[in-house]
């Protein structure tokens, strides 16, 4: 009975999720990145710190609790990778070369409402850089261009990264002379789920705001651009703060290195704030095209404050694909496919069980040459064999004899052919994703 908010793929989707791994963790590491795997549970106290609510938290619980250690209540499952990366990076920072950069591809648990696209259980992609007390600015400008890499060379919709800086917003409502800037960055990232009017009472209600004040707020979040024009929608608003120049100063730096790098890939969208509280500058969101409604699929941000020890900061940026999250959503709506069922190229027809030892070795002889080969599971008419491949996509039957011969069965050509020499188009050797 399948439980709702864990997913389960079938083989063909796990094929596919597969294959975005590899590009993933290929373009991940074209970068520098090195891997990364931290433990599963951190303590509860760190989860509920660094912005996510208790009723997402999953506890680490036995079914059978021993009085004599209470350890598994103060643990929880993470939420995401980035809280156990600043973890582990103040526990070793004394083996760590900085500034260092790390991809992390793990599954994560968040409580949250089950829907489409949205998950329990998840696996998420992160890449991340961090440095001793100071992390140079032109890492937040690096890490767009690695997604737009990712994304470049997957058969997905085309994909936008929504950049906004927190200092930009932050500035912009300081110099509106409100003074409980989270609270607004809270109430503003509502904005897509309640629309700009609920938005406006709330920041009356909550943040202490003006309706003038709230409307100032509701027009910053609305400038949006591709190029460097944001800044000048900025400044007809008439704000000034020190802070806002800063970070309007930084999110041009990024759109303008990422559209160098890829016209089109970046816009600055003055609305993105992003939820968890440890974000100090840097934000970004990621929308698939035809898919813009159902969110962001990688998210990310830069983080002045999120891991330190004494004395000692570890300022980061990063940002994690939403692996699950992005593939749910176009398996939902058909929009991947691969070409066969199973990595297969090459059936190995059986005439009969006696000859079972020979189409072991030619796949043998096959399988050593890096062609992903299978013997046919029972004897039978080789028209049945044949229609046992087809049903899984495999595109060669090889059948056994005094010359052995193998048979494309898309195109019904067949030639002679050796196991030790024998190899399909380059095409054929990997299942086709699309």
């Amino acid at each position: 009975m399948p439980i709702s908010g864990f997913p389960e793929w079938l083989p063909p989707q796990r094929m596919i999720e597969q294959y975005v791994l590899d590009r993933i963790r290929t373009t991940f590491e074209l970068y520098g990145f090195a891997p990364l795997e931290t433990r599963a549970v951190e303590p509860v106290d760190t989860l509920l710190s660094k912005g996510e609510t208790s009723k997402e938290v999953y506890l680490l619980r036995r079914l059978q609790e021993d009085p004599r250690d209470r350890t598994d209540d103060t643990l929880g499952l993470h939420f995401d990778l980035t809280v156990p990366f600043a973890r582990f990076v103040v526990e070793n920072a004394g083996k760590l070369n900085f500034p260092f950069r790390r991809y992390q591809i793990q599954k994560v648990w968040r409580g949250e409402r089950p829907q489409e696209g949205r998950y329990r259980e998840f696996l998420q992609a992160d890449i991340d850089v961090v440095d001793r007390d100071t992390l140079p600015f032109h890492y937040d400008t690096e890490m767009p261009l690695v997604i737009g890499d990712v994304f470049a060379g997957l058969p997905i919709p085309r994909a936008t990264i929504l950049v906004n800086n927190r200092k930009v917003c932050e500035g912009f409502y300081r110099g509106l002379g409100l003074a409980d800037t989270d609270q607004v960055l809270r109430t503003v990232d509502k904005l897509d789920k309640i629309g700009p009017e609920k938005v406006a009472d709330l920041l009356i209600e909550t943040a202490g705001a003006s309706a003038s004040q709230a409307a100032a707020c509701l027009e910053l979040a609305a400038i949006s651009a591709v190029d460097g024009s944001f800044a000048d929608a900025v400044a007809k608003l008439g704000v000034s703060d020190p802070l806002l120049d800063e970070g309007l100063a930084e999110l041009l730096r990024v759109v303008e290195t990422a559209g160098r790098h890829a016209p089109g890939l970046v816009r600055a969208e003055l609305k993105i704030a992003r939820g968890l509280d440890y974000y100090t500058g840097t934000v970004y969101e990621t929308q698939l095209e035809g898919y813009e409604r159902y969110g962001s699929i990688c998210s990310g941000g830069r983080y002045d404050n999120l891991a330190a020890s004494g004395n000692e900061r570890f300022p980061g940026v990063g940002i994690s694909i939403g692996v699950s999250r992005m593939l749910g959503l176009l398996f939902g709506h058909d929009a991947l496919s691969v070409s066969r069922k199973v990595p297969t190229c090459v059936l190995v027809a059986l005439p009969n069980e006696e000859q079972r030892p020979d189409c072991d070795r030619i796949a043998a002889s096959l399988r050593g040459r890096g062609i992903s080969t299978e013997v046919a599971p029972v004897p039978a008419k080789f028209g049945k064999q044949i229609r046992f491949a087809e049903r899984r996509g495999i595109p060669y039957v090889w059948f056994p004899g005094e010359t052995d011969e193998v048979k494309d069965i898309r195109s019904g050509a067949q030639v002679a052919a050796d196991a030790a020499t024998w190899s399909p188009p380059a095409e054929d050797l990997q299942p086709a994703f699309y």
